[in-house]
């Protein structure tokens, strides 16, 4: 089963972080194992280097992001930011989910018509099929 990962799941499962859910941590290897990778948004590596830049995430993780992605088999692809995903996201509600970011990698989730691995409460209460 494949899922789009919210910024922080990717993170976590790239920097093997306890934060992860053993759960989630296999649903995201058994997907690249089966040649059907989960998918993050490309907002997400926007993401990840600006949480580097304010020391929020390790320095190396926009690094392990793109050696990941180089792989022949990744665990997840990038998604990238299109018109359609732009049309989708006035369908998600800026009052529910008031992050651009989270609001694009919504979009993203529901363009593809698969569930958003996810620990944001805003975005699991947003009407959105979520894993968590």
């Amino acid at each position: 089963m494949s899922a789009v990962l919210d910024t922080h799941a990717a993170i976590w499962y790239l920097l093997d972080a306890k934060s992860l859910s053993d759960k989630v941590y296999s649903m995201i290897d058994a997907a690249a194992s089966s040649g059907v990778p989960a998918y993050i948004s490309a907002v997400s590596l926007v993401e990840v280097v600006y949480l580097v830049e304010r020391g929020r995430i390790r320095a190396d993780a926009f690094d392990r992001f793109t050696h990941e992605l180089g792989k022949e088999n990744p665990a997840f692809r990038v998604v990238p930011l299109d018109r359609n995903i732009a049309s989708i996201l006035r369908t998600v509600s800026r009052d529910a989910v008031p992050d651009m970011p989270d609001r694009i990698i919504a979009a993203t989730a529901l363009h593809l018509d698969l569930p958003l691995v996810t620990r944001d409460r805003r975005l699991r209460a947003a009407g959105l099929k979520t894993i968590w």
